[in-house]
């Protein structure tokens, strides 16, 4: 398998005490967020063919995790012990958790979305940021465009989608969970009255929902309980006593992009791949490749002290095709695993395989950041009043088109 290339550029500063001044604000970037609710459990009832009008939920062996809306009309909420569950609805169906089913199931709403927008990227299965300037002015406004989406969507997979256009990303997944329009320039505004905790749904894994939980827990006790009151507070303060979690979380609540305009040029191209004689018939296969990729790929962006915004995976068939998707990796909590890397290509294969975009047989897979810039050192921060020596992940830079 071909890959894509890797750009990287090293950190300045070395001490935990270095201070890199703040990249000046500018504009965020028009950002449409293609939502479609209750995502897990939809696909588990694809997967089971469970009508949709059997509540149904999935859990993770304790608590549930999703919820589908006839359940919850039942009074079923996440959070809730299976027992419980059961008790508010006898009739409920209990589904397992499974991340590989969930990012499988949810390629063909990716593919029907790219026929309206090119240029998606998957946040995590169920959520799409599509970027919205060129397309809006393709249909007409950014009601439009939000319109053909669904449309599309609801035709090619029968799902229902909500999709909301913002400058920004946070604003831009929010509006989607209201299916609106934040018209330019007013993203701070729509954000300023919105609860701190609403920044759990532009987490793209787990151990980033973990760290803005713990952050929003903390905040509430300090008394900021807004993303305005969270903005207001000036962004050293915050860096520097809740560290990298506390600027991404205060960089989102301001309304603007995570990634900062880069200052120097970057690095040059770092490339991972592999070829595969004889060509893999299987995803297991490919899988087995892509582990070594993603160590090689890992052990890299430890060396050079850098975080991928982005990772683009890309496949070659035997007959010449390419396939590719971006999964966004923006987070405060640093380097994705080998481990996770190589789940999100056999997540990808197998949604592709699903989705007959590909037949079995082809070219290894690649994964692969996107271009990436200088990571900021880390810094000291502090909780209470204490200093902690615990490095801060470095922040994600802005992907070059």
């Amino acid at each position: 398998m071909s890959g894509r290339t890797v750009q990287a550029a090293t950190p300045r500063g070395t001490g935990p005490t270095t201070r890199t001044p703040r990249p000046p604000t500018r504009v965020p970037t028009r950002t449409a967020a293609l939502w479609v609710p209750d995502w897990p459990v939809l696909a588990a009832m694809a997967v089971r063919e469970i009508p949709p009008h059997v509540p149904a939920a999935t859990h993770d062996g304790r608590r549930v995790v999703a919820v589908s809306a006839t359940a919850r009309a039942a009074g079923v909420r996440r959070g809730m012990r299976r027992r419980r569950a059961r008790e508010c609805c006898p009739e409920l169906e209990l589904l397992d958790v499974d991340d590989a089913r969930d990012a499988r199931e949810f390629e063909p709403v990716a593919l029907a979305a790219e026929t309206v927008v090119a240029g998606l990227e998957i946040t995590r299965p169920g959520l799409l940021l599509l970027p919205a300037g060129g397309a809006s002015r393709y249909h007409g406004s950014d009601a439009a465009l939000a319109e053909a989406l669904v449309a599309r969507v609801v035709e090619r997979t029968g799902h229902e989608a909500q999709v909301g256009v913002a400058d920004g990303i946070l604003a831009a997944v929010l509006a989607a969970r209201s299916s609106s329009v934040v018209p330019p320039g007013r993203s701070a505004d729509f954000l300023a009255a919105r609860p701190a905790g609403d920044l759990v749904h532009v987490a793209t894994r787990p151990d980033v929902a973990v760290a803005v939980a713990d952050l929003v827990q903390l905040l509430d006790r300090l008394g900021v309980r807004t993303l305005g009151a969270l903005a207001a507070l000036p962004a050293d303060t915050v860096e520097g006593r809740f560290g990298a979690t506390g600027a991404w979380a205060h960089r989102l609540a301001r309304g603007e992009d995570l990634r900062p305009p880069a200052r120097r040029r970057v690095e040059p191209d770092v490339a991972v791949a592999t070829e595969l004689d004889p060509p893999a018939e299987r995803v297991d296969v490919a899988t087995f490749a892509a582990r070594r990729l993603a160590e090689d790929l890992h052990d890299q962006l430890v060396t050079r002290s850098l975080v991928a915004g982005r990772m683009r995976i890309t496949a070659r068939t035997t007959e010449g095709g390419e396939l590719e998707r971006t999964w966004r990796l923006d987070g405060p909590t640093g380097v994705l695993s080998p481990a996770r890397i190589t789940d999100r290509v056999r997540w990808q294969l197998e949604g592709w395989l699903t989705t007959a975009s590909v037949r079995a047989s082809g070219r290894g897979p690649a994964p692969s950041p996107c271009p990436t810039r200088p990571a900021r050192p880390p810094r000291p921060h502090r909780r209470g009043g204490r200093a902690r020596g615990r490095r801060a992940a470095a922040p994600v830079g802005r992907v070059e088109r």
